[in-house]
């Protein structure tokens, strides 16, 4: 608890910042992708400071025939795995080799976290499975329910965030939210009802650097009596290159936080700050760690 203190003094989850990773599952080091938004492996996205990481579930159902053309290469079981549209179309762009099942990915964070005793890690699911279909994934995760954070445990909407340190001394350091609604009873949160979160995309060239809701009726700045939500802010192009992460990841994205996304949040900075390629920026000297590490200083 000493270290946690230390670190974090007496701020709530909604008041400290995290560095997050777009499409954290498509790099080049899981599986054969032929276009990535990572360079590195999940486990080495978190060894390297990410804290946030975006996943896509998909439902894959066996396939005989792709086992057979694939000379064997491709005979897995029916179950959720982290595809990036339909997970038999394109092998290395829509899926890759080998697949990536949801459960082992959840598996890697929560070792991650069960090692590492002083950090919290958060999942966004782009959600495309049953909540049947999920549940039964994570009921695979050994020691996921250890980890996980459940908010109505913690009363979060009457008496808001539980504090750094809590999170830690408790355990419960892992938190999941979805695009789906109806699973809050697997302990994954409905991102809507939780956080507000900025519209993901810069543009095809990278000049759309306005900070607009992605949900039209949850403005940036939404007020709730005795509670607010989480502040999720994407910063990436429609189509990730290292050039473009090259131009997008130092001083821009210092900007955009600056004049564009905390004021269109009513003054607050970004609880999670999720970028392509997270090592690489400009030449200006801010990098998206350092960047986040600016937000906590300030906090």
């Amino acid at each position: 608890m000493a270290q946690a203190q230390a670190r974090w003094g007496d701020r709530r989850l909604d008041q400290v910042s995290f560095l997050g990773t777009h499409n954290a599952f498509t790099n080049y080091e899981d599986s054969r992708w032929s276009s990535v938004s990572q360079s590195e492996s999940i486990r080495h996205q978190l060894e390297n400071g990410v804290r946030s990481l975006s996943l896509d579930t998909h439902w894959y159902e066996r396939s005989t025939w792709l086992c057979v053309i694939s000379f064997g290469s491709d005979c897995y079981p029916s179950d959720v795995y982290l595809c990036h549209g339909e997970c038999k179309t394109f092998a290395g762009v829509t899926y890759a080799l080998p697949r990536q099942s949801f459960h082992s990915s959840m598996q890697t964070v929560v070792d991650f976290l069960a090692a590492n005793p002083q950090e919290v890690a958060t999942i966004f699911l782009e959600d495309y499975v049953s909540a049947q279909q999920l549940g039964s994934s994570l009921g695979r995760v050994r020691g996921l329910d250890q980890l996980l954070f459940r908010p109505d445990a913690w009363n979060v909407r009457q008496q808001g965030w539980p504090r750094m340190t809590d999170l830690v001394g408790s355990g419960k350091r892992l938190l999941i939210f979805s695009d789906a609604p109806d699973r809050e009873h697997l302990g994954v949160m409905y991102d809507k009802a939780w956080t507000v979160s900025n519209f993901w995309s810069l543009g095809d060239l990278g000049n759309d650097v306005s900070c607009v809701s992605r949900w039209a009726d949850v403005p940036l700045d939404r007020q709730e009596t005795g509670f607010r939500r989480l502040f999720t802010m994407s910063h990436h192009r429609n189509v990730p290159t290292l050039i473009n992460a090259a131009l997008d990841n130092g001083a821009k994205l210092r900007d955009r936080i600056n004049q564009q996304c905390r004021p269109a949040a009513g003054g607050r900075d970004p609880n999670f700050v999720s970028v392509d390629f997270h090592r690489t920026s400009d030449s200006s000297g801010h990098t998206p760690a350092s960047i986040v590490t600016e937000l906590n200083a300030r906090n």
